[in-house]
């Protein structure tokens, strides 16, 4: 995506959007990466600020570098400023913003740091906020650091953590392993998946999620003063009392705050309307998402069918147990049974008319309108570009799904395939699908995108061409994709599936469809690169189309998304394959093997170099495995056992044959 300042009218357009009301602002990249977040007391004064050139100071260096990436701009509004700076805290919290991070100043907040990425995560205080790893997280930052400090030893003290970040003893547990405030890290007492799930409680007392921790102190304190321990119980008042101000209070909160729920509103016109899902969790605004469907009479029905769309793709434990609705739904029992079965415990849907409840749906309709307004700008053109495309492929009526189709990897290395969804002309992230490609011939030094993208179209419609194989309608499938609730799982057939190439991809997609005899049922196009031409299957020459069209532009969008989408699973695949040791690729050698090798050899290449003795002489290898070590390293050697000389003189050893004569 273009960056707006490089467009203009596009940039001339979102500024409008703007309403002049309190609320936070997000800047987003052309990777829809998230920027930087910001409060302001007038949102579309604030944001202008940052596009315009005549001002007297000009901006920051960092700044500068931030808004010539901006390629688009979103916001919340809210009913306050001070809200609008609760908000914008929890939102930096759990998004952590690159361009927020640097406009900190690293000597005066602190921030608390948990790596992730080790098998064995530590925790601690810093004030540089770098990221090792895009696992690692930082929480902060907290003003108060001696607080910040007291309550991360009380921590340690609840929770049995890592102390030091280095063992004190190379072959034994130390004190702290006796008493119980360490689970015995440096001797793999614990296994890394128990140790990440006590990092996980520890985490959400600095997400503001600190109900537990405060249960625990309770009970401390009770303990106290039944021993008539007052000091003591003093004490973890006092601590109680400190842990309350790390976090800032959100005001857009209900009063039962421990309940975690989803507020769903819309507003619409006759041809669109914008719904919108504020995620509230413990009683923070942690998330929010948008769609756009297509107006009906009874908004209830509109609900429904974002509801049943959106949480049929969701995980079991991302579904809260209370769903707060602007209207009733016409299947609100069966919904409701439907999400309690798929999250695995009760979940409630209700109505809220009065109170706390009813002023959170009418500020998420508020939002709604604004989405509204936007959608309905981005309606008219998406239905144009969609009608376009109609025409340009000759389809009855204009396409709802278009998926696009890509193929990622480094002469053959580490390859993957991408599956995006449009509908409506809208990316519908929600649908998109990765694949890491199977086949053998495809590899590092070999490399085949014709067979790699057979094998994805094989992947992605197997089940559809068994359907079909079975008897099933295919006609009667298509029309009942309207509600997830009643398909059987098939629910996303596409009206036209494009695919990243030119002729030789094309026919290579076509072939697989063959095989599953779908080849006459689904719409396939392609697009190639250098001269952005449209191919269909059997043409020779690409279609007759302008560079300027709509439709052609939409093909475009679909294929960069796709190519975006497809290279981040790439990228992402390379560097886990990059950061394995090499010991896991020998065959026979499991992580509790390989731990003990290193331990003993110190390093990979001190493993290398070692000779066979000494690999047989390691703890836990037999004769067989360790030559199978020292082999994996040796390829190229050959350490059967020498042949015996032939002597200078004498009569040849029994069983060798006698010397060629040679006739000169």
């Amino acid at each position: 995506m273009t960056p707006l300042l490089q467009d203009p009218a596009r940039l001339k357009a979102r500024l409008k959007e703007l309403p002049a009301e309190p609320g936070c602002y997000l800047l987003r990249d052309g990777e829809d990466r998230i920027l930087y977040i910001g409060k302001a007391k007038v949102l579309r004064n604030r944001v202008r600020s940052y596009f315009q050139s005549g001002s007297g100071h000009g901006h920051s260096p960092r700044i500068a570098l931030m808004v010539r990436q901006v390629c688009e701009i979103e916001f919340i509004v809210t009913d306050s400023e001070a809200e609008a700076l609760a908000l914008e805290a929890n939102l930096i919290k759990n998004h952590q913003p690159h361009f927020n991070v640097l406009l900190k100043d690293d000597k005066k907040y602190p921030y608390l740091c948990i790596t992730w990425s080790e098998a064995y995560p530590r925790i601690f205080i810093t004030r540089r906020r770098r990221f090792r790893s895009p696992l690692d997280r930082f929480y902060g930052p907290y003003v108060d650091v001696g607080l910040l400090r007291r309550t991360l030893a009380l921590v340690k003290r609840v929770f049995p953590l890592r102390q030091r970040p280095q063992p004190l003893y190379r072959d034994r547990t130390c004190l702290n392993f006796d008493i119980g405030r360490c689970p015995g890290v440096c001797q793999q007492k614990i296994s890394s998946e128990d140790y990440h799930r006590t990092l996980r409680q520890v985490a959400m007392v600095f997400q503001g999620r600190n109900d537990e921790l405060l249960d625990l102190l309770d009970q401390q304190m009770q303990r106290y003063a039944e021993r008539l321990d007052f000091e003591s119980a003093a004490r973890v008042r006092d601590q109680l009392q400190g842990i309350g101000t790390l976090t800032a209070d959100q005001k857009m909160s209900v009063g039962d705050s421990t309940i975690s729920r989803d507020v769903i509103a819309l507003a619409c016109d006759q041809r669109v309307a914008a719904v919108q899902v504020f995620q509230m969790r413990a009683g923070k605004l942690v998330g929010r998402l948008g769609f756009t469907a297509e107006a009906l009479p009874d908004p209830g029905r509109i609900l429904q069918t974002v509801i049943e769309e959106h949480y049929g793709q969701v995980d079991g434990v991302e579904i809260p147990p209370e769903l707060l609705l602007q209207h009733a739904l016409p299947q609100q029992a069966l919904l409701q049974e439907w999400l309690s079965e798929l999250r695995g415990r009760r979940v409630r849907l209700s109505v809220p008319q009065r109170q706390q409840k009813a002023d959170l749906i009418e500020l998420v309709e508020r939002n709604a309108q604004y989405e509204l307004q936007r959608a309905q700008r981005a309606s008219e053109q998406n239905l144009l570009a969609t009608e376009d495309l109609a025409q340009l492929l000759d389809l009855p009526t204009p396409p709802r799904r278009i998926e696009g189709y890509d193929i990622s990897h480094i002469q053959g290395s580490d390859a993957v395939g991408s599956q995006v969804v449009f509908i409506d002309g809208l990316p519908a992230k929600q649908h998109y699908r990765k694949y890491k490609i199977r086949s053998a011939s495809v590899r590092a030094g070999h490399s085949d995108d014709f067979m790699s993208m057979a094998e994805v179209i094989r992947r992605r419609f197997r089940r559809w061409s068994q359907a079909k194989a079975e008897g099933a309608d295919l006609q009667a499938l298509r029309r009942s994709t309207a509600s997830t609730l009643h398909t059987g799982g098939l629910n996303d057939w596409p009206d036209v599936v494009m695919i990243d190439g030119g002729k030789g991809q094309l026919s290579a997609v076509m072939e697989a469809l063959r095989e599953l005899d779908l080849d006459q049922e689904l719409v396939v196009c392609s697009l190639a690169k250098q001269r952005e031409e449209v191919f269909l299957p059997g043409a020779s020459t690409p279609l007759e189309s302008d560079a300027d069209q709509l439709g052609l532009q939409l093909l475009r969008r679909l294929r960069d998304e796709a190519h975006r989408f497809a290279v981040s699973f790439h990228r992402q695949q390379r560097g886990e394959r990059m950061t394995r040791s090499r010991l896991s690729d020998i065959p026979g050698l499991g992580p509790k093997r390989i731990r003990d090798l290193l331990a003993h050899f110190r390093s990979v290449d001190a493993i290398q170099l070692a000779s066979l003795e000494a690999l047989q002489a390691a703890p836990g290898l037999g004769p067989g495995l360790a030559r199978q070590v020292w082999s994996h390293f040796h390829p190229q050697v050959d350490d059967s056992p020498p042949e015996q000389p032939l002597p200078e003189d004498g009569p040849l050893p029994l069983g060798d044959p006698a010397p060629l004569e040679v006739a000169l």
